[in-house]
């Protein structure tokens, strides 16, 4: 594996094991059991995994992790830590690079962030690099359904478009923020927004960034 995604991995493996099952996260709904479950199942079992994104397989999708939340925490949290099987797409580096990195940073926040003392995350420049060269690639998507213009912009004055249209509302924070906010944790995520004020409240409102 490669050292962000493994590093990542097993952050999140830790604060999954520390916060305990039944924790809340910043996935509505979701507890950091649920949260385990959902991580295990993407990568060991991509006949269900796929109802993320096809409609017609999210029932089965729901009952799979459904049935790995029931297994121990602990076992969960194993199964997070050594990775997933050699038959897995994400066994392989240059994919587990691709899809992990911002997956496991993601989630890792989704549970600090959730708890009432968490502290903010110090990241060296070379993984704000890292995060920000994804902040870069997964812009269009993310803000795809933005009801306003949207660009991310790093302190440094980088910016990436999430959405094209007017009036536009500027995000500025440091990568690591920004893929929070785009990622639909807007109200977990330091970051400055500068525009029309009407267009900031219809953006703060939305629910609709995001994969």
């Amino acid at each position: 594996m490669s050292t962000h995604a493994k590093r990542e991995r097993l952050l999140l493996a830790d604060l999954l094991e520390a916060a305990g099952p039944e924790a809340p996260t910043l996935c509505e709904g979701w507890t950091a059991r649920d949260l385990a479950a959902h991580v295990v199942v993407r990568e060991r079992r991509p006949d269900a995994a796929g109802g993320t994104l096809v409609k017609q397989l999210a029932s089965r999708l729901e009952r799979v992790q459904g049935e790995f939340a029931e297994k121990p925490h602990e076992e969960l949290i194993q199964l997070i830590r050594t990775g997933p099987p050699r038959f897995s797409p994400f066994s392989l580096k240059q994919i587990d690079e691709a899809a992990n990195v911002v997956e496991f940073y993601v989630h890792a926040e989704d549970v600090r962030r959730a708890q009432a003392d968490w502290s903010p995350r110090e990241l060296d420049p070379v993984f704000s690099d890292v995060l920000w060269s994804r902040v870069e690639r997964m812009a269009r998507m993310m803000g795809r359904k933005a009801p306003v213009g949207l660009v991310l912009r790093r302190p440094d004055g980088q910016t990436a478009v999430a959405h094209r249209g007017a009036p536009v509302v500027t995000v500025t924070g440091e990568p690591s923020e920004l893929l929070m906010y785009a990622f639909g944790r807007q109200d977990a995520a330091n970051v400055e927004l500068e525009g029309d004020k009407a267009a900031i409240t219809q953006l703060s409102e939305t629910k609709a960034l995001g994969l």
